[in-house]
């Protein structure tokens, strides 16, 4: 995937189709979208020549921190991890356009026309809620218009449900805030994931046997409740990805008087030469995969690390399953 970090630095040939918005986690109902985008791509070219380019321009920051900067509000993806995520959906461009005031205030139509200078876009590809522009003045019917003036078409794809609700960025962040990460995968079709960097903790887990790796994340990314999770985490380096499944704690570990709220993976049959100092300064991805338990306040620490065994022998059950959790 070609990636732009503004609007104007991009300069496709075209033709080109598009899609434009946040793409926070892109769910089920956005990959489907994608999907649709595909199609239109071959439409363009014909069957005996290389689809189109398909184009996904999304922003940086949420809109939200800038309209309601009173609202609290965080992200199941980074801008950079929606572009990753649609490049494994095929999408051949991704550009994450600044936000800012000036952003807020253009008009749908020197917006669109900028579309069709920079990228060529020939079918733009929306969800049946869409609007662009100041005050979101850019509806469907103002689009239809301005694409028979501009030499665009619209494609709207439906939402898409699951159980009786469409798929939406907000059912999956309030599952993920009560702990239920199964249902929070159900509607983004993979386990959430939390990515970041190795940082050094108090090593208290190392001074009774179970060491962790302790994980920095951006500020703004969106943690499950606290609890205990099964999950499995990956481990970058310049040449592969080791992945490993874990037991993950989120919270501020109350039977140590800890205060900070922290992240940190019990990485199962990590290889004893590979020691956790190793990973400091590397970046881990934890996928979420089932909830174990909340956060709880033990009367010892000889209480507390029986309790860690209970749990890492529940994650091995887990993933001694007939059809346990594959690796990616």
């Amino acid at each position: 995937m070609r990636i732009f970090t503004d609007l104007r630095q991009a300069r496709l040939a075209g033709p080109s189709v598009l899609t434009i918005g946040n793409f926070d986690g892109l769910h089920r109902g956005h990959q489907a979208l994608l999907q649709q985008m595909q199609q239109a791509a071959h439409q363009l070219t014909g069957a005996d020549a290389p689809p189109a380019d398909t184009v996904l321009l999304t922003f940086a920051p949420h809109p939200l921190h800038l309209l309601r900067p009173d609202l609290p509000f965080s992200l199941l993806t980074t801008p950079l991890e929606r572009l990753e995520l649609a490049a494994t959906q095929g999408i051949s461009c991704g550009i994450i356009h600044p936000f800012t005031p000036q952003t807020a205030q253009i008009e749908p139509a020197p917006f669109l026309e900028l579309l069709v200078q920079q990228l060529g876009m020939a079918v733009l590809v929306t969800g049946p809620d869409f609007a662009l522009g100041h005050n979101r003045s850019g509806d469907l019917p103002m689009l239809n218009s301005l694409g028979t003036q501009l030499g665009f078409t619209v494609t709207v794809v439906d939402p898409v449900a699951h159980g009786l609700e469409p798929v939406r960025s907000s059912r999956a962040r309030t599952l993920l805030r009560t702990g239920d990460v199964a249902g929070a995968a159900n509607l983004l079709g993979r386990p959430y994931r939390v990515t970041g960097w190795v940082e050094t903790g108090d090593q208290r887990g190392r001074q009774v046997g179970i060491p962790t790796a302790n994980l920095r994340v951006p500020p703004e990314k969106l943690l499950p409740a606290d609890g205990v999770y099964v999950t499995r985490t990956a481990i970058a380096s310049f040449d592969r990805v080791s992945q490993f499944y874990s037991v993950t704690n989120i919270g501020v570990r109350p039977t140590v008087d800890g205060v900070h709220r922290r992240i940190e993976s019990h990485l199962l049959d990590f290889p004893p030469a590979n020691q956790v100092d190793d990973l400091y300064g590397r970046a881990l991805a934890i996928d979420f995969l089932a909830h174990l338990r909340g956060e709880l306040r033990f009367a010892s620490i000889d209480a507390l690390v029986s309790q860690i065994h209970a749990d890492i022998a529940q994650a091995r059950a887990f993933f001694a399953r007939p059809e346990p959790v594959p690796f990616l």
